[in-house]
C-alpha cells in the first residue's frame, strides 16, 4: 500500500508525476490537498499521513475525520466542528416543509408544532449528558436531518438511533404492497456484502431491479446515467454510507455468524460495528466489546472500539432508565 504521495501521483498526468517535482510542488502550496474519512482507514494508514503532512509542513493540506482518539500532526492546527444548537435544528427541520414527500400526513402549522414537540422530547435535558450529547450530534447531520423531518411529516416518530432500520421499513411496507411479497433483505444483504469486500460501489441492478427502484423512491439508492463509447447505461449506488452498512449488518446478524470476529481490523466495516452496538442482542454486543477492547489493546488500534463502547454505554443506560 502506498502512501498520499503516490496517491496524488495515480491522479495526475505528464511532468507532475514526476516525484521530485511533485515534492516541491507540494512543498511550496502549489495544490490544495483534502485528505478525507481519517476515521475510516487504519492506524498504519494514519501514521503514514501524519508522517507525510509533517513532511509538508509548508503545504495546504486539509484533513477531516468524525470523533476519533488521534494525535494529529505536530504541525497543524486543529478545528472542531460543533453540534447545532437547539434552534439550528430546529430552524432546518422547519426549512424541510417545501420539501415533504408526497405521502406526507402532517404539513403546515401541523408539521412545524410537531417538530417543535419531538425537539423538546428528544432534547430533554433530564437525560444523561452522553445521551443527550448523541441527540444533538445525530441531529447536526443534514442527511439525517432530511430523514427525520420525512418520518415527522408521515407521522411517524423517529428514534435517532435507528434511523436506517425505520427507513427500511417504511420503504419494505411500500414494496410488499406493490409486489405482494417482502422485501429479499436476506439476499440483498449478502450482495451488498460482497460489494464491500471486492470494493465495488455499483449496486447489482440486474438482480434487484425492482428492489432499486423502490430504494430510490425512498431516497435510500440513486441511479446516474452514464454514457460510454456511445452506449449508455445506468448505475446505481447507496445516497449515503450509512444505508450501505445498514444492509451489510444484516449479513453480521443472527446466530452463529462468524463475519463480526472475522473484520474486526477491517477499516471498511467500521461503521458496520457501530450500528452492531446497537443491533446486538446485548449480551452479544457484551461480547463483541471485550473482543474489540481486547483486539484495541494489542493493536493499539482504537479506532472501532472506542465509539463501540460510548454507543454500547448509552445502550445501557437507556435500558436502565426504562421502567419494568
Amino acid at each position: 500500500m502506498g502512501g498520499v504521495l503516490e496517491a496524488i501521483q495515480a491522479k495526475l498526468h505528464g511532468p507532475a508525476q514526476d516525484p521530485a517535482f511533485l515534492r516541491n510542488l507540494i512543498y511550496s502550496g502549489a495544490f490544495d490537498i483534502c485528505i478525507d474519512g481519517l476515521n475510516e482507514v487504519s492506524a498504519d494508514a494514519r501514521a503514514k499521513i501524519t508522517g507525510f503532512v509533517e513532511s509538508y509542513f509548508k503545504g495546504n493540506i486539509l484533513m477531516s475525520a468524525q470523533p476519533l482518539e488521534w494525535t494529529p500532526p505536530a504541525t497543524a492546527k486543529s478545528y472542531v466542528l460543533e453540534p447545532l444548537t437547539e434552534s439550528q435544528i430546529e430552524t432546518f427541520l422547519l426549512s424541510r416543509k417545501t420539501s415533504l414527500p408526497n405521502d406526507a400526513q402532517l404539513v403546515g402549522d401541523a408539521y412545524e408544532q410537531t417538530c417543535r414537540h419531538y425537539l423538546t422530547a428528544t432534547l430533554d435535558p433530564q437525560q444523561s449528558p452522553e445521551t443527550l450529547a448523541a441527540m444533538r450530534q445525530l441531529l447536526s447531520n443534514p442527511m439525517d436531518l432530511t430523514l427525520v423531518a420525512a418520518m415527522l411529516a408521515r407521522g411517524e416518530t423517529p428514534d435517532l438511533f435507528r434511523l436506517q432500520q425505520q427507513q427500511y421499513r417504511i420503504m419494505a411496507e411500500d414494496y410488499r404492497g406493490k409486489h405482494l411479497h417482502k422485501f429479499p433483505l436476506r439476499q440483498f444483504a449478502e450482495a451488498v456484502y460482497q460489494m464491500r469486500l471486492q470494493d465495488e460501489d455499483s449496486l447489482p441492478v440486474g438482480e434487484f431491479a425492482e428492489e432499486l427502484q423502490c430504494m430510490e423512491r425512498h431516497k435510500m439508492a440513486v441511479s446516474r446515467s452514464l454514457d460510454e463509447s456511445g452506449k449508455s447505461r445506468t448505475e446505481w449506488h447507496f445516497r449515503h454510507d450509512k444505508i450501505a452498512d445498514f444492509f451489510v449488518v444484516q449479513a453480521f446478524l443472527g446466530p452463529d455468524n462468524d463475519k463480526p470476529e472475522k473484520h474486526l481490523g477491517d477499516t471498511r466495516f467500521r461503521g458496520v460495528y457501530l450500528q452492531l452496538a446497537r443491533l446486538l442482542p446485548l449480551d452479544d454486543a457484551r461480547a463483541l466489546e471485550r473482543r474489540l477492547i481486547d483486539y484495541a489493546a494489542d493493536t493499539k488500534d482504537h479506532t472501532v472500539s472506542d465509539t463501540f463502547i460510548q454507543l454500547l454505554r448509552s445502550r445501557r443506560e437507556e435500558n436502565e432508565g426504562t421502567p419494568n
